[in-house]
């Protein structure tokens, strides 16, 4: 019988090992083609340049448009999700506390929000573009995005919010300060570690995904300079040079996609440095 335990702990043991150590292999071997096909491809020119006549069949020129385009697009419909989701993850964890199944039924939707696929939100960006009167530009691939991102910033900020004592809450009550007062001072400044890494999640959504802005921020190879002008991203530049004959221009896709794992790699390290930073400031 002990034998039998000692031959089931060390297989489970194994098939953990296996299991945690092929995500890590899965990543680096991702890391590896990217890098390896994109770096070759990969310049100054590359990046700090527009693409130029006949880019796309292998011509000179860059993708500083869709560089640019892409931090545009992420970071106005990271505000917006911020205006929209910070309130809803504070009224969910102050106003409803005492009110566990309504709490639990606005989680439900949301994670049903989170789980919807992104070509979906890009669909319905695009009816609501059509009812707007709006067209292929920065403002509708903005909104669109905002969709999507916006659950993803309230639940993971929800999250850190719900780890935080009802004590804390009770002890402001009694010192006379309001539910408005106690969420903005008290709850979100411990819950401040956790809206970093919340925001910094929903940007890196926003920035890497395509098929949300596929049908509503259309293309161009140019820096918009308003809202109602279309707007490239990096996402769609991979797409659309990844699809091309030209093994040149593929190669581009991949340079295209070295700077996008670049820029996404970097939340995800600075989403964890700043979450523990602030964190030891609040513990002092």
């Amino acid at each position: 019988m002990r034998t039998w335990k000692v031959w089931e702990q060390q297989l489970a043991r194994g098939i953990s090992f296996l299991a945690a150590y092929s995500v890590i292999f899965i990543l680096l071997f991702l890391l590896f083609v990217v890098f390896s096909k994109g770096l070759k491809a990969l310049s100054w020119e590359t990046i700090f340049s527009l693409p130029k006549g006949g880019y796309y069949f292998g011509g000179e020129g860059g993708i500083l448009n869709a560089i640019v385009g892409s931090f545009y697009l992420s970071v106005g419909a990271t505000i917006l999700a911020v205006i929209i989701g910070v309130p809803a993850a504070l009224f969910i964890n102050v106003q409803l506390i005492r009110l566990k199944r309504t709490q639990n039924t606005i989680r439900y939707l949301l994670d049903a929000l989170w789980g919807i696929p992104s070509i979906v939100y890009g669909a319905f960006g695009f009816t609501l573009m059509l009812l707007l009167g709006l067209h292929a530009s920065l403002l509708a691939g903005i909104i669109t995005v905002a969709l999507l991102i916006t659950p993803i910033l309230v639940r993971a900020f929800d999250e850190v919010l719900k780890t935080i004592p009802v004590e804390l809450q009770e002890a402001s009550f009694s010192l006379g300060s309001t539910k408005t007062e106690t969420a903005l001072r008290v709850i979100f400044k411990q819950g401040l570690a956790g809206f970093i890494t919340a925001l910094l999640l929903a940007f890196g959504r926003g920035i890497g995904d395509a098929a949300s802005v596929l049908f509503t921020a259309g293309y161009t190879d140019n820096i918009p300079v308003t809202l109602d002008e279309p707007v490239a991203t990096l996402p769609l530049s991979i797409f659309f040079q990844l699809s091309s004959p030209i093994e040149e221009v593929r190669e581009r896709a991949y340079a295209a996609a070295v700077v996008l794992t670049f820029f996404i790699l970097l939340i995800s390290v600075s989403a964890r440095f700043l979450s523990k930073r602030y964190a030891k400031n609040i513990i002092k």
